[in-house]
């Protein structure tokens, strides 16, 4: 995708979605490549690592940002974020050293809620 193109997406989404609503749905798009692995499973492939990199970088950037001194959120929800970020990074790597489709499970729910929270749904 080209730059221009990016940044007219960006604009697009901004203009359509709050900043809430878009990290519910990235949470959402995570959960739903992780549930697809796990049920159509065919061990450590192309298919389960692509969703694995997806929600790392996801959850790098929660982190990232909760580590922002200008994040609007108060502490506890920042150390929050980044506790179960490191949760979700400590937890990526076990499945890349041992993969099983029962422990994309937690990692699968842990979105699934938060982007519930994130909509108002929880």
């Amino acid at each position: 995708m080209s730059s221009h193109a990016a940044q007219a997406y960006a604009r697009t989404s901004q203009a359509t979605a709050s900043p809430r609503e878009i990290e519910a749905q990235a949470l959402l798009k995570a959960a739903r490549q992780l549930q697809e692995v796990q049920a159509n499973w065919k061990g450590a492939d192309k298919n389960l690592y692509n969703a694995l990199l997806f929600n790392r970088r996801l959850w790098s950037i929660f982190m990232t940002a909760a580590e922002d001194n200008g994040n609007q959120n108060t502490l506890e929800v920042r150390q929050n974020i980044a506790n179960i970020g490191l949760f979700v990074l400590k937890q990526t790597i076990e499945i890349q050293m041992d993969p099983d489709p029962k422990k994309l499970k937690s990692l699968i729910d842990i979105n699934c809620n938060i982007a519930a929270g994130l909509s108002g749904r929880a």
